[in-house]
């Protein structure tokens, strides 16, 4: 029976990754669409029905589907096929240590609703996402095309230099909340400031949150952090890329964005947390409380934790079409002489804070 509810865990977050990572390239287009005062895509339909063009991430994924698979003659076809999955498989992977929920009593049963409840979930997902910098150096290699080759020798140096900056703004927030395991960090959060303010990791550690933001846009490479992209200079490490393998490296991008929007929501933002919401219902900073059936108070956890990864996914796309893109140099600048050092001064602060109320 626990296999059977593993595997329907698995599927259930699966499909939620993939349809949100699909509607997302419509919100992408339709965000786009309102900032440069135009209509988006809207083309697609059934039976002349268009519903502002929501049957248009089908209508794509059918077309990469169908599209004929190019491989350059002077390309290693093997690593050339083997690069686009492996960005893919390490970014999807990432999912299953996300905390969705608290838990669900079903049945007789307690389901934590996390695919994988790991004691150092957060380097997991730190260490998956790390791994996705193979498929962009074998994707520029394997093209045997300088260009590309450029482009993957970009993109690995800017996703290092950034996960420096990343995993050391994490740091103030293992300090505060002393866990490993995203599941507990959210039950961490639960908790309320000064008897009323919910205890949210942005709250408490405010710099580490923007230096782990700008890092996670630069992890993304999209605008303004698109380096390993530049068409300007007719660059990118995808350049010989069609049909399918292509649409595998667009959705790991779109991906990301949930991924980033992920840890967002569940190290700063209280994850499927609402705030003076428990198990039985709401409890009022000033007294009393409302009474909530279990399953009401899961949906409600649901929900919000979908609210809050839909607005950074939101938040994101608007910097992607706000911003234009840097230059490399300032990019490296940005991580190494700026975000660093903010993040070896919150984790130096925090000890202090912390040494202080102790």
């Amino acid at each position: 029976m626990d296999i059977v509810i593993a595997v329907i865990k698995i599927i259930l977050a699966l499909v939620w990754f993939l349809v949100l990572t699909l509607y997302l390239t419509w919100l992408e287009r339709k965000e786009s669409a309102v900032i440069q005062d135009r209509i988006g895509a809207n083309r697609a339909n059934i039976w002349k029905f268009r519903f502002l063009g929501l049957f248009q991430p089908f209508a794509d994924a059918i077309k990469m589907i169908f599209k004929e698979d190019f491989v350059p003659a002077f390309a290693n076809k093997f690593l050339h096929t083997l690069a686009p999955f492996l960005s893919f498989f390490f970014v999807a992977i990432t999912i299953c240590a996300v905390p969705f929920g608290d838990t669900l009593h079903l049945a007789g049963r307690t389901i934590n609703l996390q695919v994988l409840d790991l004691n150092a979930g957060l380097l997991f997902m730190l260490a998956m996402l790390s791994l996705g910098i193979y498929g962009i150096i074998l994707s520029g290699w394997a093209s045997r095309n300088r260009f590309t080759l450029l482009g993957g020798i970009r993109g690995a140096a800017q996703l290092i230099s950034y996960e420096v900056a990343l995993g050391l703004s994490l740091i103030g927030i293992i300090m505060v909340f002393p866990s490993l395991s995203l599941q507990s960090i959210v039950r961490f959060q639960g908790e309320n400031l000064l008897g009323f303010i919910p205890k949210w990791g942005v709250l408490i550690q405010p710099l580490g949150f923007v230096v782990f933001f700008f890092a996670a846009l630069a992890e993304t490479k999209r605008v303004p952090f698109d380096m390993p992209e530049g068409e300007s200079e007719i660059i990118g490490f995808f350049t010989e890329y069609g049909g399918l393998k292509w649409g595998l490296f667009m959705m790991t991008d779109f991906m990301e964005i949930i991924i980033v929007s992920a840890l967002l929501t569940t190290l700063f933002f209280g994850g499927w947390q609402v705030p003076w919401l428990a198990a039985d219902g709401f409890q009022w900073p000033w007294g009393g409380g409302w009474a909530l059936p279990h399953g009401i108070v899961v949906l409600l956890q649901l929900l919000a934790f979908n609210v809050k990864i839909v607005f950074f996914c939101w938040l994101q796309i608007l910097i992607r079409w706000t911003y234009p893109r840097f230059r490399y140099d300032q990019v490296m600048d940005l991580g190494w002489k700026v975000l660093i050092p903010l993040s070896l001064l919150n984790i130096v602060g925090t000890g202090i804070v912390m040494g202080l109320l102790k």
